[in-house]
């Protein structure tokens, strides 16, 4: 009875339920007009769409099940661990930054388009960092590594990397003036959002969201920055605002004409938890034991994945630069 009760527990905290049923017992239904009340109807929102979107898989017979197998053992190992690790980063960053923030903001709808702002823009340096810092992309790599785009792909993450990008990120905001009722909202619409946007095709086929396409980052914008297709390597790095990645030219719109393959490039077995999980930190290993000299060692760390001490460089920045000049050519 205990481990069938542990189950229903973790279920419910899966689906987010437990708040909003809490709040339903005690009659009291103005509470879901508090901020409380809407937050416990908004949490399981993407929860559900998961599962409705794995039914539909097995509808149109494309269940991407080897996906969902290794994202939810994931899910299950990080559980535990990673977003304690989290909380305790972003509280300890609060309490030791604030006193040196630049100004200090408050909860004003203008406010909230600054924080906003602010928060996208240490979103952007922790996801830019982590495609181009060979030890950061061992953290993030793990999110890329699915095969096929579904929303179980939002918790395929290593459980370092949470603290490591709510480090950047609650930094950036704090030293900026963003108080921290401000910007615990955000990270929730942020979160919530960054959820979203991983939506597979057995649900939406056209992630464009049509106008909106042209405003804020889109379902499809995010398939883009998980594909392994030259073009579309290294791009699209934000989480709703694209203002950054148009502002440092990291831009790229979804080609109609251009199958997206997932994934990332180094060959390996996207249905082996350990290989996704610890794949990346096996391969850097690898590298820096045949590497010559504590330099070239300790490059692998910092230099961008698909460096080499050799000089057979094989980064997203080469690879991309190389297809769009052969694509200059043919025209």
């Amino acid at each position: 009875m205990d481990i069938l009760k542990t189950f229903i527990e973790e279920l419910i905290g899966f689906l987010g339920v437990g708040n909003a049923w809490e709040l339903l017992q005690s009659g009291d239904f103005s509470v879901f007009t508090t901020y409380d009340g809407v937050v416990s109807l908004i949490y399981p929102i993407i929860p559900l769409l998961l599962i409705l979107e794995f039914i539909l898989g097995l509808v149109y017979k494309k269940p991407n099940t080897k996906v969902y197998k290794v994202n939810f053992l994931i899910y299950v190992c990080n559980r535990f661990i990673g977003r304690f690790i989290a909380l305790a980063m972003v509280t300890l960053i609060i309490g030791w930054l604030q006193p040196f923030a630049l100004f200090q903001t408050k909860m004003t709808w203008y406010w909230f388009i600054y924080g906003y702002i602010v928060w996208e823009f240490g979103h952007f340096l922790y996801h830019y960092w982590g495609h181009k810092v060979r030890l950061f992309w061992c953290l993030h790599s793990t999110h890329h590594a699915p095969e096929q785009m579904n929303l179980s792909v939002t918790h395929a993450h290593f459980f370092l990397e949470a603290p490591y990008a709510d480090a950047i990120r609650t930094t950036v905001c704090i030293l900026m003036g963003v108080e921290p009722v401000l910007l615990f909202l955000i990270m929730f619409i942020d979160g919530t959002y960054g959820a979203f946007i991983h939506v597979g095709e057995n649900m939406m086929k056209d992630g464009k969201m049509g106008f909106l396409n042209k405003i804020i980052l889109t379902p499809s914008h995010h398939r883009v920055h998980h594909a392994r297709n030259p073009l579309y390597m290294d791009t699209n790095f934000c989480n709703l605002l694209n203002i950054w990645d148009k502002v440092f030219g990291t831009y790229q719109e979804e080609q109609d004409d251009l199958v997206i393959e997932y994934g990332i490039t180094r060959k390996m077995n996207s249905g082996n938890f350990f290989d996704v999980y610890f794949g990346e930190f096996i391969a850097l290993f690898h590298d820096i034991r045949k590497a010559p000299g504590i330099i070239n060692k300790c490059k692998y760390l910092f230099m961008p994945p698909g460096w080499s001490h050799t000089g057979e460089h094989q980064t997203a920045k080469l690879v991309r630069g190389s297809y769009l000049q052969q694509q200059l050519t043919k025209e």
